[in-house]
């Protein structure tokens, strides 16, 4: 028995001086810049000079629309190719179709790129964006809402979703007879609620255990997508749109499984701690005081490290440098801390993400390939180190 039956918009799209505006692309956007926001906070705390998540947003935003088109129209061929397809439409985005898959895929291309314009590891990127990224998607998913669409089967449960017949004739508004909007019998599945819940429950959870744990090497990323693909792996079930199918079976639940089971094996086999950074040339020692002789120094241990502008690559540090850091604007000497890591050699502009630790290996800092990697100086001696509507 329904007790409460969710209502649905009759309109999705607006004209503003000929202009349409679309509520599915206003979603976008503000699923956008939430992601931005929180990855932004995240990434100051990890020591990313401000603003770097604009930077990202930039390269892995276009990036990320372009790969989830592309899967869209991978995945169905037929509204573009062959009989009664018409390939122009791959470019008419503004009628739907993006792939959350392709959308993954395209913004790590893009982020992978923007990492390498800033120097910054990416897997420092992809930890700081982990709890951002099921917000972004929670917020997408009221554009399905504002289009009647990705709902599931009929339901008898005591809430269901009212869908309007929305008009072809008529992109973005339903149906109306006799001044009604039209609707379809019966209530359905809102299958785009249940995601959008799930997403904020996933959010939750990455910032939870990443806050426990501190995860590194992309680790909280891997804790995402394993959440994420969980929940999409029974909601795929419940919907009823159309869809390519293997063996009676949508595409999209054979697809988050194998991308979970990737996820799964990469969270086991890749080790290491959070990952902070300072600029590559942080200084190790005390400037001397204006007009000052000798080799007596003063710091100012209750300032914080500034720069002009933003550097031009990071290095990777242990947590305890990286306070040490933060409070006096000195990097001190490099060595072993009480967990037994052991600083990086600077990350060069565009250098890769070092290759995992293997298990049981003692934790350290990440190395880029093809960095060298100095022994740790006596505790005291100055370092000489220079330093990402769907399916």
């Amino acid at each position: 028995m329904n007790l409460a039956a969710i209502p649905s918009p009759t309109t999705s799209v607006w004209h503003v001086l000929g202009l349409p505006i679309r509520a599915y692309a206003l979603c976008i956007v503000a699923g956008i810049i939430v992601a931005v926001l929180v990855m932004e906070h995240r990434l100051r705390r990890r020591g990313v000079a401000p603003w770097a998540s604009l930077d990202m947003a930039v390269w892995a935003v276009p990036f990320g629309i372009v790969g989830a088109r592309i899967y869209h129209v991978i995945t169905s061929p037929a509204d573009y190719f062959g009989a009664g397809g018409d390939p122009i439409r791959i470019f008419q985005i503004w009628e739907g179709g993006l792939g959350i898959w392709g959308a993954v895929a395209g913004g790590a291309v893009g982020a992978w790129l923007a990492a390498r314009q800033l120097g910054l590891p990416l897997s420092v990127f992809a930890d700081a964006l982990a709890p951002a990224l099921p917000l972004a998607q929670a917020v997408g998913r009221l554009g399905n809402w504002f289009n009647n669409e990705l709902y599931g089967s009929v339901t008898t449960l005591p809430w269901g979703l009212r869908v309007h017949d929305m008009d072809r004739a008529d992109p973005g508004h339903a149906t109306v007879i006799d001044g009604k909007a039209v609707t379809l019998p019966d209530l359905y599945h809102p299958t785009f609620l249940y995601e959008l819940l799930w997403n904020l429950g996933v959010a939750g959870l990455v910032f939870l255990l990443d806050r426990k744990f501190k995860f590194g090497r992309g680790r909280a990323f891997a804790v995402y997508v394993m959440g994420y693909c969980a929940g999409r792996f029974w909601i795929e079930l419940m919907r009823v749109d159309e869809a390519n199918r293997i063996l009676g079976v949508r595409l999209n639940v054979f697809t988050s499984v194998l991308v979970l089971l990737g996820a799964l094996i990469y969270f086991l086999l890749v080790k290491g701690p959070r990952e902070y950074v300072v600029p590559i040339d942080a200084p190790d020692t005390a400037p001397e005081p204006a007009g000052a002789g000798g080799d007596v120094s003063q710091v100012d241990v209750g300032g914080q490290p500034a720069s002009a502008k933003p550097p031009t690559a990071y290095r990777v540090v242990s947590e305890e440098r990286f306070q040490a850091y933060q409070r006096t604007g000195v990097l001190p000497p490099a060595g072993p801390d009480p967990a037994g890591a052991a600083d990086s050699d600077p990350v060069p502009a565009g250098a890769p993400d070092s290759d995992p630790v293997p298990a049981g290996a003692p934790d350290s800092d990440p190395v880029p390939a093809g960095a060298t990697t100095e022994p740790a100086e006596p505790e005291g001696k100055p370092s000489s180190s220079a330093s990402a509507d769907e399916h």
